[in-house]
């Protein structure tokens, strides 16, 4: 297990920015790390990371725990924070060199981080002259120049352009397969683009943890009716399986169902029993930004 949380809580004052979450991340896994501001996302990487220390409960990174082994966890972990800390007026590979050196790393991983992350075209330029695309990678460049096993990412994507997330995204994948890469963002598109699993924090507190697989799959499913007038939610309630009842429209309603089983006959039986008309009848599969509204709004 790359990473195992338990019972983390952290008080700032008399506010609880975590409350007593845990959760685990398996190794060369890919987790995204989901949630609205606030929620405690940065918090918990920053525990991870053994930048700041819990209030209350405990954790481990390859098996270190952030407590009595912050050094064996420093040298495990990989860490680009939200705000990419960077000396503009440095070059790219004297920036590398001057970490590299506080890592103890033989100049060959220089290099070796420059042609992993797509530098090479702009490594004899300073950081300052850079697009913001490129900044990343230099980011990314540091967090991997001490080849650790757990990439902990904080909104790695932010404010790039379409091209720059996809050249950021394609390196990412590209190194969880071999690394274990926890990662926050806001772009719904990004996580299903690039992770194995989704872990979503509201609060403080985790709402949901599913794998991508699972949701597409639709393990939830949403069933989408037009009657021609309106019907009470309660009666539409009472169908079976059904989780939710949403009128979007008008005499237009969105059903969510937790069953694979696909619901619309159900729906249409409904009708015909009630002496209603449909007017229109789908299904579509609950998405990732569905569930996270639902589920932070």
């Amino acid at each position: 297990m790359s990473i195992e949380v338990k019972d983390i809580t952290k008080l700032y004052g008399e506010q609880k920015a975590l409350n007593s979450i845990s959760f685990s991340v398996n190794s060369a896994e890919i987790v995204g790390f989901l949630g609205p501001n606030g929620a405690g996302k940065s918090t918990m990487m920053k525990i991870l990371t053994t930048y700041i220390n819990p209030s209350e409960g405990e954790a481990k990174v390859n098996g270190h725990d952030i407590d009595k082994n912050k050094k064996e966890v420093q040298q495990s972990v990989g860490y680009l924070p939200e705000h990419n800390p960077l000396y503009t007026d440095l070059y790219v590979r004297e920036y590398l060199k001057f970490n590299a050196d506080v890592y103890n790393v033989k100049k060959k991983r220089i290099e070796a981080v420059i042609e992993m992350t797509g530098l090479t075209p702009e490594a004899h330029k300073k950081i300052g002259q850079l697009s913001k695309g490129y900044k990343q990678r230099v980011g990314l460049a540091n967090a991997l120049l001490h080849n650790p096993d757990v990439l902990i990412l904080d909104e790695p994507t932010t404010g790039l352009d379409p091209n720059q997330l996809v050249d950021i995204r394609n390196l990412i994948k590209t190194i969880g397969k071999e690394k274990t890469v926890f990662l926050s963002t806001h772009i719904m598109q990004e996580v299903e683009a690039m992770c194995d699993r989704v872990i979503i924090i509201n609060k403080g507190e985790i709402v949901a943890d599913k794998y991508l697989d699972d949701l597409r799959d639709g393990q939830e499913q949403i069933v989408v009716v037009e009657f021609d007038y309106r019907v009470e939610d309660t009666f539409l309630l009472k169908l079976p399986k059904v989780k939710s009842v949403k009128n979007t429209h008008d005499f237009t309603y969105e059903i969510t169902f937790s069953t694979t089983e696909d619901m619309r006959s159900y729906v249409f039986d409904f009708a015909h029993d009630n002496e209603l008309k449909i007017l229109q009848l789908n299904q579509k599969n609950a998405s990732l930004e569905s569930l996270f509204r639902e589920l932070t709004s």
